[in-house]
């Protein structure tokens, strides 16, 4: 190539590295200060302390859970709700949780694994992890043998068991981004 190309295509690589600068430059500068702020994937956002239920039907999605595609876990009421397109509960259950809880706020599914052993040494199947406490990982799973086994007090684990049909539709609903709200 002769040097006469080689300046050519210099200046104009150069010119092209100097207009996405600054049109990068300038996409950043137009960002809401609400849209620039990170938040870790897991990081609990602020949500009310308990969310408001429905006495009168107690398997009913509570109110103030958010909106959209979801899974909804209650820690203090122990239960589930898959909610899918149009705020639709598709599936609502009880769970058995661990023993160290997740800070209400919203996650995301951040890993799956088909089977494995629990913390408490028991087969599990269909793990769907969203966060972590101090360094335990906290997610839904069922038992292979289909048990709710009682939790030891001494023991930190995070896994929140469910059956097995509810670990299954679970695992068919909670994919790798699922959004998961945690509340009172």
């Amino acid at each position: 190539m002769p040097s006469s190309s080689a300046g050519i295509v210099t200046g104009l690589t150069t010119a092209a590295l100097i207009t996405v600068g600054f049109l990068a430059y300038q996409a950043s500068a137009d960002v809401p200060a609400s849209l620039g702020a990170s938040q870790a994937v897991g990081e609990p956002a602020a949500v009310a302390s308990k969310a408001p239920r429905d006495t009168g039907h107690p398997t009913a999605l509570p109110a103030g859970s958010g909106k959209g595609e979801r899974v909804v876990y209650s820690v203090d009421d122990d239960r589930v709700w898959l909610v899918g397109k149009g705020n639709r509960v598709q599936r609502t259950f009880r769970v058995t949780p661990g023993t160290v809880d997740p800070v209400p706020g919203t996650y995301y599914v951040t890993s799956r694994s088909n089977s494995v052993t629990g913390t408490d040494g028991t087969p599990i199947e269909h793990v769907v992890r969203f966060t972590s406490v101090d360094s335990v990982t906290i997610g839904f799973s069922a038992a292979v043998d289909g048990s709710l086994p009682e939790n030891d007090p001494t023991a930190k684990t995070g896994g929140i068991r469910e059956s097995r049909e509810d670990g299954n539709a679970m695992w068919d609903f909670a994919t790798i981004g699922q959004r998961v709200v945690v509340i009172r």
